[in-house]
């Protein structure tokens, strides 16, 4: 009987010790097929009803000392199930149709985390196995008391086994596994009795020990290794199966861009953050840390093919350069040399000692009995900081990012200002007639090249990355229309409003689809997204409509000008004539009066924007990059750059953008009938374009002095902008009653010809 106990406290039952679950398969009345009939919610361990001679006090001992054998037996199928890796199968296999594992339902996703606990559960187990063992020699020494020798030894467990079995009966029914399985076990932690406590942490341990491992590859290597998507980094491609397709398409269109892509992709859309398997004692801050952390290694230890090919052209350079002063056996030296060199880019991007120090500290954070929340966090961020250096190093100094953001700055933001006048003084005949969209981009070139061999030296190495595109083509429309989308002409070929539409309701003439585009090589697409440059571009479109029609405006006061110069000499050969320059002064001065208003607003919004904006941003950005030595940083402050250009600007805001735009076109169908006015004055139209421009100014300035906008964080800018337009308070007097205009506007007077 003793050697029956003995037996059953292992796991093995007999005559004196039956298997109610056992008993119940063998006669036909259990659930074989259930996947859960093996994790029963109370032991079936029970004494043989046919023992008649115990006495029930005993019963009762004997019952609670063989629940501990079944404890026992259960947690040891559980490790030897989840330590067994031969069924798993690798995400490239798939089960055989026929297999017996998938016609009965239990092919179940491996675990590494699950084994990691099972390898811990054998820990306490072989403790137990220990403790029956001296239960054993003791009672061979002294062979009574029996059941108080057996109790007095095994009693701590009845506090460890019953506890633990609950715990994999969870990890069963909900097949927790991963980072779930480690929150799992951080909350078990947290209870009163100590020897659970460390038992608990002694399998949570044995859990980090894998997580460990994973960031040792993630952060140290750059490699995701997680075959059964149990780690809290995943691919992108994971976090929606359901739409597997159609993201595989997405990453297949920008990989298809270029050879070089793939690592793109990887930084942009590859890896995210799988909250599902995130333990909540990390908070999200760490898991961002360790994302970047890893992308950054991936990028430092796989550099491109043309990043290698360039590196390595360099390299060959400088040892060609040494080769000639070595003379003869130096050049065999350097063909030995060559080869290597394209394999020690990536260990100069990332230093072997650098990766030796990340790996150092997740060795400290491995060996630690406990997980120390702070202690984790101050090394994560470390690597990180390691991380973003590197990767900082790679864009800013070997990839020359200050240059790139200079010339960003010089060609997007309208900086070289001689090159676009100089393209809008090639281009202003071809802009006077609609775009054609089969030949627009090729006819702007024709300017675009021209101003190029007129202002661009040939030491900008920038420039070539720069090239012009149309994004956006207007109605096929006469060359009037492109300055009156929103007007006819007549039968006696005067210009009419077409009914039910307004000045500001029409839109700009297509030309204003001129935009750029600015080609980036790895690993400065790291830094410029796609999204970048198309904020670039946004700005772009803005200041070079901008200074169009600004030129517009100067060259209809030049293009009058001199054909006022040209009668005055006329009336200087024919005196009879002198009463029709005088006629024409006085009957074009209020015309000229609202063009000095037009250039006046247009002038200021140019200049507020160049030098308040443009010129006082990029002193700040420059600051930041050249106290600033992380990556990330770097990126945040370039986002705060492009932010505080389109905002300071008006860009995001739709009723000033909107009334700006109309502005500039008003301006533009003024000049063009200022250069017509000669030939086919229409003083109507001018008092019309007069009327709508005085409306949307004193509108413009109503709207920037509204106490929303006074109220926001680009208040101290806006009021620079105001100052300028206002001050000697002209603005604020006109627009004071421009919500309620009781007298119309003076019209222009028309003085007959003679």
């Amino acid at each position: 009987m003793l050697h029956e106990l003995l037996l059953a406290l292992l796991g093995f039952t007999g005559d004196f010790v039956i298997d109610e679950r056992e008993q119940a398969e063998t006669l036909g009345l259990g659930a074989a097929d259930d996947p859960l009939h093996q994790l029963p919610e109370e032991p079936t361990f029970r004494l043989a009803p046919d023992l008649s001679f115990l006495h029930p006090s005993e019963r009762n001992v004997i019952q609670r000392l063989i629940s501990l054998g079944f404890y026992y037996r259960e947690l040891d199928h559980f490790a030897t199930k989840s330590q067994n890796l031969s069924f798993i199968q690798s995400t490239k296999d798939f089960p055989l149709p026929h297999s017996p594992e998938l016609l009965k339902g239990k092919l179940k996703k491996g675990s590494v985390y699950r084994r990691a606990i099972a390898n811990g559960i054998v820990e306490i187990l072989s403790v137990y196995r220990a403790a029956v063992l001296q239960v054993e020699q003791n009672l061979l020494s002294d062979p009574l008391p029996i059941l108080a020798t057996v109790t007095q030894g095994l009693n701590k467990f009845e506090v460890l086994l019953p506890p633990l079995y609950e715990l994999i009966m969870e990890i069963e029914r909900e097949d927790i596994r991963g980072g779930q399985l480690l929150n799992l076990m951080h909350k078990r932690c947290h209870c009163g009795v100590p020897e659970l406590q460390a038992c608990i942490q002694r399998l949570l341990w044995h859990g980090h020990q894998v997580m460990y491992n994973q960031l040792t590859y993630w952060m140290v290597y750059g490699i995701l290794q997680d075959q059964h998507g149990e780690f809290f980094i995943q691919r992108q491609d994971r976090k929606n199966e359901g739409h597997e397709l159609s993201h595989h398409d997405d990453i297949t269109n920008l990989i298809q861009k270029s050879t070089d892509d793939g690592a793109l992709t990887d930084w942009h859309l590859g890896f995210h953050i799988f909250l599902e398997m995130l333990p909540e004692y990390i908070n999200m801050r760490v898991a961002e840390s360790i994302l970047f952390a890893g992308k950054a290694v991936k990028v430092l230890r796989n550099p491109t093919s043309s990043f290698r090919l360039q590196e390595s052209s360099v390299r060959q350079s400088v040892l060609k350069g040494s080769c000639r002063v070595q003379g003869f056996l130096g050049t065999f030296g350097l063909e030995r040399e060559i080869p290597q060199s394209t394999n020690l880019i990536a260990e100069d991007l990332l230093p072997q000692s650098e990766a030796d120090k990340i790996d150092s500290m997740l060795k400290e954070l491995k060996q630690s009995s406990e997980f120390q929340k702070r202690l984790f966090e101050s090394a994560i961020s470390s690597i990180r900081t390691i991380a973003a250096n590197h990767l900082w190093q790679l864009v800013v100094v070997r990839a020359d990012l200050n240059g790139h953001l200079k010339a960003l700055k010089d060609y997007f933001l309208l900086a070289k200002g001689d090159f676009f006048q100089c393209f809008l003084e090639e281009s202003r005949q071809l802009m006077h007639l609609p775009p054609r969209q089969s030949t627009a981009e090729a006819d702007l070139m024709v300017p675009f090249q021209l101003a190029a061999l007129k202002t661009v030296s040939d030491e900008d190495k920038y420039f070539s990355r720069v090239s012009l595109r149309m994004l956006s083509f207007g109605i096929n429309m006469t060359a009037t229309q492109v300055y009156f989308p929103n007007l006819k002409t007549n039968a006696d070929g005067n210009l009419v409003p077409l009914q039910g539409r307004t000045l500001a309701e029409s839109s700009l003439d297509g030309w204003d689809g001129v935009a750029l585009e600015y080609s980036v090589d790895w690993p400065l697409q790291l830094f410029f997204t796609q999204e970048v440059i198309s904020k670039y571009r946004k700005v772009f479109q803005y200041l070079i409509r901008l200074k169009r029609t600004q030129m517009e405006l100067e060259k209809s006061w030049a293009a009058v000008m001199h054909q006022d110069h040209i009668d005055f000499a006329n009336n200087r050969r024919d005196c009879k004539n002198n009463s029709i320059p005088q006629h024409r002064r006085r009957r074009s001065l209020p015309m000229w009066r609202v063009r000095e208003h037009m250039t006046f607003l247009i002038r200021n919004l140019q200049f507020y924007i160049q030098v308040d904006v443009i010129e006082s941003q990029w002193n700040v950005l420059q600051a930041h990059l050249q106290d600033s030595r992380d990556f990330t940083e770097l990126v945040g402050f370039h986002q705060e750059y492009l932010a505080a250009l389109i905002s300071q600007s008006f860009l995001d805001i739709g009723s000033v953008s909107r009334i700006l735009d109309s502005i500039m076109k008003l301006c533009l169908q003024f000049c063009w009938i200022i250069e017509q006015y000669e030939s086919n004055p229409n003083l109507s139209e001018l008092e019309h374009i007069t009327e709508e421009f005085n409306k949307k100014s004193n509108s413009l300035y109503t709207i920037l002095r509204s106490s929303r906008l006074a109220g926001s964080q680009r208040a101290p800018f806006l009021r620079q902008f105001l100052m300028r337009l206002n001050f000697n308070s002209f603005f604020e007097q006109t627009a004071r009653g421009v919500l309620n205009v009781v007298k119309a506007r003076p019209a222009i007077p028309f003085v007959q010809q003679e």
